[in-house]
């Protein structure tokens, strides 16, 4: 932005592609990273969290949250974003069909239209191959229709 940097984490349901946590800050700092972590853990606990190296994601803070809900904790290996694919290709894929065609107007203005491109474009109307062309939201509720019956 004009008025300088950004961050967002996000944390991804990599079966279903699923956003369950979002957070945007001027900061990149533990308190980003807990924001995006609360709001993904209020309706789903994963059974592993991998991440980047990010001092941020090691931080006491941050493991004291999910440590006692039993989330096996991984990591990518340092230098290796290959081992982080899916949130690299999710952040290239929020700069190129949302930041890059925006021109916010401040911080307020880019946390808006950044979270409805999240909530609304990439989970409920963004289709995947990889997920049979569903979207995430879809391809989660036939996930949950399926375990209901089973």
């Amino acid at each position: 932005m004009g008025q300088g940097f950004v961050y967002l984490a996000v944390l991804m349901d990599v079966y279903t592609r699923v956003i369950r946590g979002w957070a945007l800050s001027r900061d990149i700092d533990t308190d980003l990273t807990l924001a995006a972590l609360g709001m993904a853990l209020e309706d789903h606990v994963p059974e592993i969290h991998h991440s980047d190296q990010g001092v941020q994601y090691a931080a006491t803070a941050y493991v004291q949250v999910l440590r006692p809900k039993g989330v096996a904790i991984s990591m990518a290996a340092v230098g290796a974003p290959e081992e982080n694919g899916y949130a690299e290709r999710l952040i290239r894929t929020i700069k190129e069909e949302e930041v890059d065609l925006g021109e916010y107007r401040d911080f307020a203005d880019a946390r808006l239209n950044i979270g409805r491109f999240i909530d609304q474009v990439y989970n409920h109307k963004r289709i995947h191959s990889s997920l049979g062309y569903l979207t995430p939201a879809e391809f989660e509720a036939d996930w949950r229709t399926v375990q209901a019956t089973a």
